[in-house]
């Protein structure tokens, strides 16, 4: 497998406390990568390592052979790297196709456009992207309104907005309802086929994780444990006693 992303011993300290400790995993080009592990695992400060929001003291991590590592989260954007956010992330006075405009103009270096012309900026290339989510009937309706299932939709429209390779998914289906989970994995799974993008996720409901990643790292108390495939998580005795636990066992 060609490898999209390569993280080498990323480690981060905060104070005395030791986050995260030479943590080291890669990434296919059209892969599902998940990242889980109990709370403190280091989880999400290696997330936002990888997104730019938190600096590492160490490491490397190469976004096709470029370092990315300590860059800040615009510039990690600029190469490539999309990404949502466990909280849904959206300008909820503006419409849905106003929100993913806007990314399209930050993409195209438009923002500064003055706002009757921003009306009209890339309107064609937002209505496919929100056709591509299945939000194209609700293009013009308030954010405000939506359901939340529809503004995590909208929240991926923004995210893919910039082509990126990379695609970052903070808790993607927090707070959703079973059906609207499977959903969105569903869609993301499809994008991940059609335009060759890889995914990088973090994740608490074990469904989710087992059923729609290609492998799983696991954490705990800052490094990582193991690497593999679904199949070889869930038969991890080390795994088993860290982490899953009972609820090893999920639906398929």
């Amino acid at each position: 497998m060609s490898m999209l992303l390569e993280v080498q011993g990323l480690a981060k300290s905060f104070g005395g406390v030791k986050a995260v400790r030479d943590v080291g995993f890669s990434l296919g080009r059209a892969e599902m990568l998940a990242i889980i592990g109990p709370n403190g695992a280091g989880k999400s400060t290696t997330f936002n390592m990888v997104g730019g929001q938190i600096r590492p003291d160490k490491g490397r991590m190469l976004l096709e052979g470029e370092d990315i590592a300590g860059q800040p989260p615009r510039a990690i954007w600029r190469r490539g790297v999309g990404r949502t956010f466990q909280i849904s992330a959206t300008f909820m006075s503006m419409t849905v196709r106003e929100n993913v405009q806007m990314a399209l103009m930050s993409y195209h270096g438009r923002i500064r456009a003055l706002l009757p012309l921003a009306r009209k900026l890339h309107a064609e290339e937002a209505g496919a992207l929100l056709d591509r989510v299945g939000l194209f009937d609700r293009r013009d309706h308030m954010c405000g309104v939506l359901a939340y299932g529809d503004l995590k939709r909208v929240e991926l429209a923004v995210a893919i907005a910039n082509r990126p390779r990379l695609l970052l998914m903070d808790e993607p289906t927090a707070g959703m309802s079973p059906a609207e989970r499977e959903s969105l994995m569903q869609l993301t799974a499809s994008i991940v086929r059609d335009e060759g993008m890889s995914v990088l996720f973090t994740e608490h409901d074990m469904d989710v994780v087992f059923q729609h990643s290609a492998r799983i790292v696991v954490m705990n108390r800052g490094a990582v444990v193991t690497v593999g495939t679904p199949a070889e998580v869930r038969d991890n005795d080390e795994v088993k006693r860290i982490y899953l636990g009972s609820t090893l066992e999920v639906t398929h």
